[in-house]
């Protein structure tokens, strides 16, 4: 169904000039945009930076060290699995109902669960019924982030100016790391507690403190509006379907492409927070300072990425931070067994905090870009959600296990370049889309 205005739509896809009152309502949108975001993430990456440290005693605490750190990493997977679902379900409200509606109902799933998460009795209070709950609250974690994931970005990039979308998306897209760094910052305050009083409720207290920051984020998305482009666009009663019916290429290249960019940064920023404290010996605070100081260094190189991108495109820069990446994986654990905090913590600063946001900042406007606006939220979800669950939502997981089949880091490395190729081969099938319109 085509409203008043898709004729205009349609001559005009995106105006290169925007009025004051729109660019006005832009900046109000990133802001908003950008602290919502801000906040799921930091919900979501809680259990990843908190769970190492404390969640092995807590709620599994029957295992042997090696199958607890797997049941760990498992649980943590639960929240990527459930990512692809929120992504269905909450593209396809997007597409038909609103973006607006999907960012304040996602916002809330995810408080919800995550103060939920920090309220759990242990498994010695309540045995194994608080397990299956944090199993099932992380699963509730995934699924408001696969949507969460797509709706601020894709509203960024739709009321850009066309010259300034690559900045515009990596903006929300930085606000993951602001995130990190916020939950980052919260786990090492408690990593400096005693550790009989970390165990008791040191841990607990970044869980429900979310509940004051998506009070914040509710109120600020509240006032913010549908984008012009949304408004006119012809909708479809199915636009998953019409997206993998029309559209299966592009969706298989951000498919390859996230699955490869997710699975590097959890490989060097969450899988390391174990492997270099069992294995290496590692201090729990020097490691999360380290990823502290890669997150601050990608919330300006996100940003920087995806300016350069609306200058010399998405895929030059994308696959620079692809190549770099996959070479950074050959020598990473080596540098990080050489037992030099400065080496560790440069090592993580350089893969974390600047490879990744080369590839980090273009993707969030380099998929929308990819869509038409009437499946644009669908065809993204679809193929970023599922690449993120086969890339960081296992990562960590076929790390920790590749490493305790074979007892060296060599694996881990193959298995990242084989997801790399795999990226590379999608970005060289991928057009360039930095210079055209939307719905182009």
């Amino acid at each position: 169904m085509m409203n008043e205005h898709a004729t205009t739509a349609a001559i005009t896809p995106q105006s290169e000039r925007k009025t004051k009152s729109e660019q006005a309502a832009h900046r109000k949108l990133l802001v908003a945009g950008a602290i919502g975001t801000t906040i799921e993430w930091y919900d979501f990456f809680l259990y990843g930076l908190i769970a190492p440290f404390v969640f092995e005693r807590l709620f599994f605490p029957k295992f042997d060290p090696t199958t607890a750190t797997i049941a760990v990493f498992a649980t943590f997977a639960v929240g990527f699995l459930a990512r692809p679902l929120g992504g269905v379900i909450f593209g396809h409200f997007g597409d038909v109902v609103g973006r607006k509606s999907v960012l304040l109902s996602t916002m809330l799933i995810m408080g919800l669960a995550t103060m939920t998460m920090g309220l759990l009795p242990t498994y010695e209070a309540a045995g194994v019924a608080t397990t299956i709950a944090l199993v099932l609250l992380r699963f509730l974690q995934g699924f408001a982030l696969g949507g969460e994931a797509t709706a601020a970005g894709l509203m960024a990039v739709e009321t850009a100016s066309k010259n300034s979308r690559g900045l515009s998306g990596a903006v929300i897209q930085a606000a993951g790391p602001i995130g990190v760094v916020l939950a980052s910052l919260s786990v090492l305050l408690i990593t400096r507690l005693p550790e009989a009083d970390l165990l008791s409720y040191g841990w607990r207290i970044p869980f429900v403190a979310s509940g004051v920051l998506v009070a914040v984020g509710l109120y600020l998305r509240y006032g913010i509006e549908e984008s012009k482009l949304f408004k006119a666009a012809e909708t479809t009663e199915r636009p998953a379907v019409e997206a993998i019916k029309k559209y299966p290429k592009q969706i298989l290249i951000v498919f390859f492409i996230e699955l490869a960019q997710t699975s590097f940064f959890y490989l060097s920023a969450i899988y390391t927070l174990s492997y270099a404290t069992q294995t290496l010996g590692v201090a729990r605070g020097t490691l999360a300072q380290a990823v502290l100081i890669a997150n601050i260094c990608g919330l300006f190189f996100v940003p920087f990425f995806g300016a350069l991108s609306d200058r010399v495109g998405r895929r030059p820069v994308y696959g620079t931070g692809l190549v770099l990446a996959a070479v950074s994986m050959l020598v990473f654990y080596d540098v990080l067994a050489m037992g030099s905090v400065t080496y560790l913590t440069i090592a993580i600063v350089i893969t974390a905090g600047i490879i990744h946001p080369m590839m980090f900042g273009p993707e969030g406007s380099f998929f929308p870009e990819l869509f038409p606006t009437s499946v644009r939220f669908s065809g993204v979800s679809i193929g970023k959600q599922f690449g993120t669950v086969l890339g960081g939502g296992i990562a960590p997981l076929v790390a920790a296990t590749l490493y305790a089949r074979f007892g060296t880091t060599t694996a881990i490395s193959v298995y990242f370049i084989i997801l790399a190729v795999g990226g590379g081969i999608a970005l060289a099938m991928a057009r360039e889309t930095a210079k055209s319109a939307l719905d182009e």
